[in-house]
């Protein structure tokens, strides 16, 4: 049965009428299961975007409290050598452009295990990460960077205002999309950031999203999917204008946005150009986003009937990863141990447990090289030339890499 509740928008509070596409029930796709709960069951909550047809927000329904989704996460972001690296360069990049220096304050929003703000400590520039998940916030902590544990929005704001000052610069990287209460934490942004102080913010582009078929980076811990016409909106509903922007090849296809208090600086040409781009694309129209559902479809039958085809032909196939967009892919597409022996992942907070809801065994690296398969379907897609690259003995006896967004495709 269809979900065909009404439900509100968590920007403007109009009605979502509009379905982008019905992933049926999944569970949380972080809550990895332990070897003593294989037996025991498990919840899965609807997982269906629809789109605001007043201000065109793409997103999920509220059916998960986020204490229960970010109390412990087993997501460390420094497990990717290539997203270090670019944090790396980001903070080379806004150093040198917006000058900051040992008298500046920087505050990263869901900041992680200190991935990023290690290099503005390197750089000897005063940094505050603000970490809900508690686990992941002690391996900052354990870096020497000052990580508070709190959610964030317009109290917590008030709070770090009162006791450290305003942030030169308040970033967030892949953050906004996960934000239940987005006026309040947008409007915390403008609280916290200084006169003359600019926001940086990361976030998969939508129009990438629809365009290759994406689908897989949409899941509980996802509320939100935004174009940059929409984000611009939400924005400017808070006295802060984004007065420049970037098109970043990272997860797939983002963003990242430039803002400040409005007044403070003029738009860059970047802004037009996109705005533009969107508007060509469909993006202000309600029957681009309606039309997506079935091109989904289509892949999860496409990508079952050659991992079906594989297996009759008596080949092996293992996962490599398990992250949040594989935990999608794998139980919307009802994919368990029949078509995939195990997946393997390089952070150790995965290994020894199973994938929720596909429940595949995650182990490490190594066990590929133990088994020699000929297929590896690589679940964390975007990061598939690293992966590669890594695991290049996978060649040697005639293993094949197999990528499954934006069609299923041997590489």
């Amino acid at each position: 049965m269809k979900d065909t509740a009404v439900q509100a928008c968590r920007f403007c509070s109009a009605a979502l009428e509009h379905s982008v596409v019905d992933l049926g029930l999944s569970p949380l796709c972080q809550n990895h299961i332990e070897p003593e709960e294989i037996g025991k069951p498990e919840m899965f909550y609807p997982l269906h975007a629809k789109v605001c047809s007043d201000c065109l927000l793409v997103q999920v329904g509220d059916s998960v409290a986020p204490g229960e989704i970010f109390s412990d996460y087993a997501y460390f972001s420094s497990y990717s050598d290539s997203w270090v690296e670019h944090a790396r360069r980001y903070v080379e990049a806004v150093r040198a452009r917006f000058g900051l220096d040992a008298q500046s304050q920087v505050v990263e929003l869901a900041s992680n295990d200190g991935y990023l703000l290690q290099h503005f400590v390197a750089a000897g520039v005063p940094v505050l990460g603000i970490e809900p998940a508690a686990n992941v916030a002690e391996a900052a902590r354990e870096k020497g960077i000052d990580t508070l544990v709190k959610f964030f929005g317009a109290q917590t704001a008030r709070e770090v205002l009162a006791e450290r000052g305003p942030a030169s610069l308040l970033l967030g990287n892949n953050v906004l999309a996960h934000v239940p209460d987005l006026n309040d934490f947008v409007a915390g942004m403008k609280i916290l950031l200084a006169p003359d102080g600019v926001i940086t913010m990361e976030f998969p582009h939508l129009l990438r999203l629809l365009d290759e078929n994406q689908f897989d980076t949409i899941y509980h811990e996802h509320f939100s999917y935004f174009s940059f016409t929409t984000v611009r909106r939400v924005f400017a509903a808070h006295g802060m204008t984004l007065f420049d922007v970037d098109e970043i090849p990272t997860h797939g296809g983002s963003l990242r946005i430039y803002g400040c208090h409005d007044g403070a600086r003029d738009d860059e040409p970047a802004v037009e150009a996109l705005l533009a781009k969107e508007r060509e694309a469909g993006l202000l129209e309600i029957d681009r986003y309606r039309a997506f559902g079935a091109q989904v479809e289509r892949t999860k039958r496409d990508l079952l009937a050659f991992l079906i085809d594989k297996k009759n032909a008596g080949k092996t196939i293992v996962g490599y990863g398990a992250p949040g967009k594989g935990n999608t892919l794998l139980n919307y597409c009802g994919i368990r141990e029949d078509l995939l022996d195990f997946t393997v992942d390089i952070s150790p907070h995965k290994q020894g447990r199973c994938t929720p809801g596909a429940r595949l065994p995650i182990l490490a690296p190594e066990k590929i090289l133990e088994t020699r398969p000929d297929y590896v379907l690589i679940l964390p897609w975007n990061i598939r030339a690293e992966i590669v690259g890594k695991m290049a003995a996978v060649r040697d006896w005639g293993g094949q890499f197999v990528v499954p967004i934006p069609s299923v495709k041997v590489v």
